[in-house]
């Protein structure tokens, strides 16, 4: 199934993972515990992060997990940590009982991160209009969000089995940060619901990270003006970042052929007549599959072999 508006290799690329990933099925549980653990606390971080929250990735996670209280950090920023992961912990529930998505499910989500933090607003459409500060887009009266999100379902479930499952979900992302519905924690929300999109569909989440703030608000602000391209790919990439991280915890140590083993750029620069630095760009631009581990490129000698070889 072709993608209207991501690049074809990408597409491609990212559902001959999710066909890899799932031969490898089932997984060994104490394997998708710790990669639950990583996931949820690294997606915890940089979605709150991208909101503006300080607390750092070592905070979060104990602030989580360890139930510890950071000093010189807002009670809010704790919340917001904790009703984070509570919200993942609701879409892996939605899942396993297989719930269908609709106006509850979505309210449901959003009661949950902003739960402690503004219990007049949590799971409530907003009441007023906003403005957002730096997007070229205006979102729509507050009169119009119910009728809007009506809408939004609508399109949904006309579209949920005629595109690519990766495709759908960047939508759901763009649809709701489009609408706006809440006075506050629509970025969450949209994230949210975009990765319990790919979890029903068995793709792991994909995290966009603190470090591509910029980015994922210049490509939003792109899409705004109907440029649609770069914000699916940015998204795209961020699935097939966890994909790789998915196969390269489940490759045997024993598979010499290190088919999903990372390498950094000074690496793969060796195997190549490319630069590091021109590596860099390729990644940058997404002309090379790569992903950012911290603030570090690094791809696959497999994605490597199959840039050199198409050009």
């Amino acid at each position: 199934m072709l993608s209207d508006v991501m690049n074809p290799d990408l597409l491609k690329s990212i559902e001959g993972k999710k066909r890899e990933l799932d031969r490898l099925r089932p997984f060994p549980p104490e394997l998708v515990r710790k990669l639950d653990e990583q996931f949820t606390v690294e997606w915890t971080y940089n979605s709150n992060a991208i909101e503006g929250n300080t607390l750092s990735l070592r905070e979060t996670d104990l602030v989580i997990n360890r139930g510890l209280t950071i000093g010189n950090k807002t009670l809010q920023e704790h919340f917001e940590a904790l009703n984070h992961k509570e919200g993942i912990q609701y879409l892996y529930n939605l899942v396993k009982k297989r719930k269908a998505l609709d106006e509850n499910t979505i309210l449901g989500i959003h009661r949950t991160i902003l739960k402690n933090i503004n219990e007049g607003d949590a799971g409530h459409y907003r009441r007023e209009n906003v403005m957002i500060l730096g997007a070229v887009h205006l979102p729509p009266s507050a009169v119009k969000i119910p009728r809007l999100m009506s809408g939004f379902l609508d399109w949904y479930y006309a579209h949920k089995t005629s595109m690519p499952v990766v495709e759908l979900a960047a939508w759901v992302h763009y649809k709701i940060v489009f609408i706006h519905p809440f006075i506050d924690g629509n970025g969450r929300t949209a994230r949210l619901l975009m990765n319990l999109m790919l979890l029903q569909h068995g793709y792991p989440p994909a995290v966009i990270l603190r470090v591509d703030r910029k980015k994922y608000y210049r490509v939003l602000k792109e899409a705004d003006q109907e440029k649609y391209e770069n914000y699916f790919n940015f998204i795209g990439r961020s699935v097939e970042r966890s994909l790789l991280i998915y196969l390269n915890a489940l490759r045997s140590k024993n598979d010499t052929k290190d088919k999903y083993g990372y390498i950094s750029l000074a690496e793969a620069a060796k195997l190549c007549n490319y630069s590091a630095e021109y590596l860099s760009y390729l990644a940058r631009t997404g002309r090379l599959s790569a992903i950012k581990l911290r603030r570090n490129w690094m791809t696959t000698r497999e994605a490597l072999m199959d840039y050199v070889n198409k050009t």
